[in-house]
């Protein structure tokens, strides 16, 4: 019998080009195997780098956490609020050998404490940019919950820019929010990207909701880091006000060419500080410091970082109903009370 089969579909079929024949859809099995290999991956990787954290106060464990280590010479972040001020900690890894840690420096206003841990050649992970993180982005977390050694858990990176209050009071700016599961021990352990490096510390966790956890971006712990290795603290820039948020009229808003309707009125000057210097007086009010709009006592905070100490910078302020503007240097701050920039 002959192959009566129309030569025209044999043609077709033969020439069809690479980019139209139907691509193969992975089944379930594949992706989550995919899934798998890369947080399985990133926990071969850095899962060594990740220490259980204790506290040590008269030779007395005093708490307990997480940290990861960030140099083969020992640097480990950690939370401040793991330490609790203590001066040194007890390190256990992952194969339950444990080392020495003394603090080289703490930062409560991000929650990151620094401290160099005995030995060298030590495991450790890189801290990446947190710059590059998209919403949606694997995110690994590693630590010891409720005391569970070297627990992972995944989930996604959920959102970006958050602010957090510290203990200090301070807002923490570029918080990372994620639903990787984290539980009290989790504290101070690393937030990992599928590159294995190092993208937050995580910090907090909103209790009573699910899936609602937060991070310190990578970015800022750099910082912190740099700080306290140069200068064993991270320096931050005072005027010597302590203020509150008020709302401000419509027509100053537009008038001083702000988008917000708040102000930071200063309650108090401390004599002999740099506001005292400018002749700024309690009922002023901070529109703008070096062109910045200042929208409430935060605002201040975070842009008095340690980069104005001992420059000149200029305050457009309210004074009496009018607007002016006051030249300031300021200084760096020495300790802290509430509201108190």
């Amino acid at each position: 019998m002959l192959d009566r089969t129309p030569t025209f579909l044999l043609n077709i079929d033969n020439s069809a080009s690479p980019t139209q024949r139907p691509t193969a859809v992975p089944d379930n099995d594949s992706l989550l195997d995919s899934y798998s290999h890369a947080v399985s991956g990133v926990v071969d990787r850095i899962g060594s780098a990740v220490v259980r954290v204790e506290p040590q106060v008269s030779g007395r464990t005093a708490g307990m956490g997480s940290g990861v280590i960030i140099s083969p010479d020992g640097l480990l972040l950690t939370n401040s609020h793991v330490m609790q001020g203590a001066r040194d900690a007890k390190l256990t890894g992952s194969d339950g050998h444990t080392i020495e840690a003394r603090v080289i420096g703490d930062d409560p206003d991000t929650d990151l404490a620094l401290l160099r841990a005995s030995g060298d050649r030590l495991p450790f992970a890189t801290l990446g940019d947190s710059k590059r993180l998209k919403r949606g982005q694997i995110a690994i977390a590693i630590g010891n919950p409720l005391g569970f050694e070297s627990t992972v858990t995944a989930g996604v990176v959920s959102a970006l820019g958050r602010s957090l209050r510290a203990r200090s009071g301070r807002l923490i700016d570029d918080v990372i929010q994620t639903d990787a599961a984290l539980n009290p021990g989790n504290s101070g352990g690393p937030l990992v990207a599928t590159s294995g490096q190092v993208i937050g510390i995580n910090t907090a966790v909103i209790m009573g909701a699910q899936g609602i956890c937060f991070a310190v971006a990578s970015n800022t712990a750099s910082f912190v880091v740099s700080e306290l290795i140069r200068h064993g603290r991270v320096r931050r820039a005072s005027i010597g006000i302590a203020g509150q948020t008020v709302p401000l009229p419509r027509r100053i808003s537009y008038a001083a060419g702000l988008n917000g309707t708040f102000g930071v009125v200063i309650a108090a000057v401390e004599p002999g500080s740099p506001a005292d210097h400018a002749q700024l007086e309690q009922g002023d009010v901070i529109l703008s410091l070096d062109g910045e709009p200042v929208g409430g006592v935060d605002d201040l905070v975070r842009l008095l970082n340690g980069e104005w100490i001992g420059r000149f910078v200029e305050l457009k302020i309210l004074k009496n109903g009018e607007m002016r503007t006051a030249t300031i240097m300021p200084v760096e701050r020495k300790t802290r009370t509430a509201h108190a920039e």
